[in-house]
Formats: C-alpha cells, structure tokens, sequence
C-alpha cells in the first residue's frame, strides 16, 4: 500500500520502520524520497558526496522482497543510510577526503557498516569529512566543502560534517560517524541533531591499526535520541575483532530510560572551569540549559573537574597516533595534503618516550578526576563548540572571544578535553545563536553510562523542543 509522501523524509527513524513493516510504504519508496529529496536539497550543501542509486534499489528489492513474505532483514530494515567517508565500504568509493585515497575501492565493510548492513540499512553513498578526518570544519580538495543547512555561508562542522548536514536537510533518517576530538559532537552542535561519543569498545573498531588506544571512537548521530538510541543498539556490542570492545549487547540500548530530568543532580560549566575562551551567547546558552534543568526538577550547581593537562595530553597522543597510522603515507604523497595536517603528523616525530609516557599518564590522571567528580553528579553541562558556526571560507576560526587561538585544534578545546577523559559525551540541540544557527549542548556521563546519559538527554530534548526547528532549504520546482 502506497502512502502520502510529503514530510516522510522527515519522520522519526522509528516511525518509518514502523511504516515499512506495517507495508504502508516500501524500501523502494521510501528510498526514491530519499533520493528524491537528495537531488532537490544536496546540490546547495554538498552533504552526500559519492551516490549508488542503482546499488540501493538493488538492496531495496531485495528488502521487499523479504516483507512480502512477512521477513524482515533486522532492526533498521529499508532505512536509507550514507555512510562517512572514512568507514570502509565494500564496493563503493571510500576517499578519507583526501586526494592520496581518491580512487580507493574497498572490497570489504569496516565493522560499523556491516552491522549496519546486517540490521537493513540500504546504504545510499558517502557523507563528506574533512581530510582524513582531521579537524572540525570539513572541506576537502577531493569534494569540496560542507554547508551548514541552516545558514549555508557557515560551517556544518566536522569531521563528520557531512553526515549532521544530511540529516539536518532530512537527506536520510540517521548517521554514522567517529570522534577523536568532537567530530560526533561539534557537527551535532552546529547542524541540530543529536551525536554522540560513547566509551571507547561500546561500538567496535575494525580495522583499526591501533586497537587498544581509544582515542578515536566510532558512534551513532540522529535527529532525536530515542532515534540515536535505536542506531547505537545495532552499533554497540562486543566483537572478537576489537580488544577493548565491551562486552555489553546492542539491546540494552533499544530503549531511552525513562525518569528524566526530575531528581538528577547536574552540574555545569560554561567555560571548562576557566579552561578555554568562550563566546558570551554560546556560555548564556550553558546557563540557560542549566536554568532549564533545574526548572524541571533537577539539582544544579556550577562546578567541573579539573581538567588541567587535558590539553598537552591530547596534542601529543594525537600527534603520536597521527604519525603512527599515517606517517609514511603522509611523507609519499606530502604535496597532496593540507598543509596544517602534514604540520600535525610530523609533529609526532620529535615527541620522545617521556613525553608520551606523561601524556599517557595524564590520561589516566584525566579520567580519575571526570570519575570522581561524577560521582558526585548524574551529568556535566558543557558548551559543545565554545563559538557559533563560522564562516565557511574559514580553515578554522583564529580567535575565540578575542582570544587568538594558536592553530587548527585550538578553538576545539571544549570537546577535546573530554575526549582524554574516556567518558561518553553526547551533543544535543541546546538553542540558536543571535544569527540563527545552532548551538550544541554538550552532556557528559559516567564512564560506561550510556543509558543514563541518553535518559537526561531525552528529558533535556523534550522540555526545550530545539531538535524540532527545521533549516530553510530551498526545493527548486518541488517547493
């Protein structure tokens, strides 16, 4: 049975399985919306680089073809889905958004696709990064540069940039995406969804050339978090494949806690406890998500953890892994690649056995003083991006509140400094700058927390409503 289609692309993940599996619209349908919507909407903010129409009706037939007879792939059967462009993806162009990998082929899934493949994705192409990942505004020289759907002279942030773009633009229903230093949250914050980094093994990493590290995590991003919840459920769970993947099944995720805000004891911080340069709305906005929580029932205070180190012990294992996973692929092709990456990588050469040694230490050290702090709280309140969205014409923004910031992961402090904390953080739509872009609330939980932590979201997410605020896209001839 075929159904009105208007507004599908953006119905709730959730909703459209409900759909499918109720026969009120087929894989096939609900991918030509889909696809319908990409030719109208991608060309003004290039979110989808690479596109495999013919492969996804291909699956799409194939997920029919299963619903009638009363089967269905899994969890996420018909949804369409691009991936980033850095998961490997068997048969499909994978370019890491570099000009060095720009004709790379894979011939097989990495770990996150698969599972995704498994659940009944229809995987409809790639979303777009910066190179290799690397930064917090995504722009490239193999594709260009992501536009934010709500203001498209601004960034979408980065690196999974293209990804928060698609969803904000209802180009698909959910995402996935992997976070060093933000790029599951900084995207989030500035494109008004939902992303979230979850303790390093919770989604299983392979390949990856260092498995034991954890600095880089894979998760899930969605347009609310009982949306995100559902992906991280296939996402998550052990793999023999990953040494530290946790041991936890995907179920446990299926459903959002209920309870809320009501009872929790929140603490905040604008600026990091003093730690990093904050624009005046971006820290009105952390008071006001605070403000909130405590109307509706929370114990608030303003406090944070000491995160003194956060920021040396992040720049040298960065630069450490960097060099160890791509240093000789860096060095050969050195005149195709940007210039302030090169700069990042070779910055791991000169670090010697005490510096990482420290740094590793101040890693632990790091996580000790987050885990005791919330011990004594449910959550932290943090500012996402300590900025609005910048200009799309930017690298990166060089001053922060008139502060000049000294290179390229500078102004990404507020999302770094959790990252060497080692527990999961999550981006939830928290309001909308004086321009009309927006701005993410970042909500840091126990180490392991992740149910918990989705739980305050969900409460933040429905008494404020700011997920629920659309961008302005224009749709040619079919507006």
């Amino acid at each position: 049975m075929t159904m009105m289609t208007d507004e599908l692309h953006y119905h709730e993940a959730r909703r459209l399985i409900a759909l499918l599996r109720d026969r009120q619209i087929s894989a096939r349908e609900l991918l030509q919306v889909h696809l319908d919507r990409i030719a109208a909407v991608n060309p003004q903010i290039n979110a989808i680089v690479t596109l495999t129409p013919e492969l996804a009706f291909a699956r799409a037939h194939e997920l029919d073809q299963l619903a009638a007879r009363g089967e269905f792939a899994g969890p996420l059967h018909g949804l369409p889905m691009a991936h980033k462009d850095n998961h490997l993806t068997a048969g499909i162009r994978t370019t890491f958004g570099s000009r060095l990998r720009a004709d790379l082929v894979p011939d097989t899934d990495d770990l996150v696709v698969e599972r995704l493949r498994a659940a009944g994705v229809v995987t409809i192409g790639k979303t777009n990064i910066p190179e290799f990942a690397a930064g917090g505004h995504t722009f490239n020289e193999v594709f260009g540069v992501t536009r934010n759907p709500y203001d498209r002279s601004v960034t979408a942030g980065g690196s999974s940039g293209g990804a928060a773009a698609a969803l904000a633009a209802g180009l698909h229903p959910l995402a996935d995406g992997n976070d060093m230093g933000g790029s599951l949250r900084l995207p989030a914050g500035y494109c008004n969804v939902v992303g979230l980094r979850p303790t390093a093994g919770r989604v299983p990493v392979h390949p990856a050339a260092d498995g034991f590290v954890g600095l880089s995590v894979a998760g899930p991003m969605a347009r609310t978090v009982d949306d995100l919840a559902l992906l991280l459920s296939v996402l998550a769970g052990p793999d023999g494949r990953s040494p530290i993947s946790l041991e936890e099944p995907g179920s446990t995720f299926a459903d959002v806690p209920a309870g809320g805000l009501a009872g929790a004891r929140i603490a905040f911080s604008p600026d990091l406890g003093g730690l990093v340069d904050v624009e005046p709305e971006v820290a009105a906005m952390v008071r006001a998500a605070a403000a909130v929580c405590e109307t509706h029932g929370a114990v608030v205070e303003e406090g944070c953890p000491d995160l003194d180190g956060a920021d040396e012990c992040f720049r040298t294992l960065r630069a450490w892994q960097f060099e160890a996973t791509l240093g000789a692929e860096l060095d050969a092709g050195a005149d195709l690649v940007r210039p302030s990456l090169l700069a990042n990588m070779r910055a791991g050469r000169p670090l010697t056995g005490p510096q990482v040694g420290r740094a590793a230490v101040l890693r632990t050290t790091l996580f000790h003083r987050m885990r005791e702090f919330l011990d004594g709280f449910d959550a932290l309140l943090l500012p996402v991006a300590p900025l609005p969205a910048f200009p799309v014409e930017m690298q990166y923004p060089e001053t922060v509140a008139g502060v000049d910031q000294p290179d390229y992961l500078g102004w990404m402090r507020p999302v770094c400094h959790i990252t060497v904390t080692g527990h999961p953080a999550l981006s939830v739509p928290g309001g909308f700058s004086a321009a009309g872009t927006p701005l993410g609330l970042q909500i840091v939980g126990r180490h392991r927390g992740e149910r918990a932590l989705l739980g305050l979201a969900r409460g933040f997410e429905a008494v404020t409503g700011h997920g629920r605020r659309r961008p302005a896209l224009s749709t040619g001839p079919q507006a």
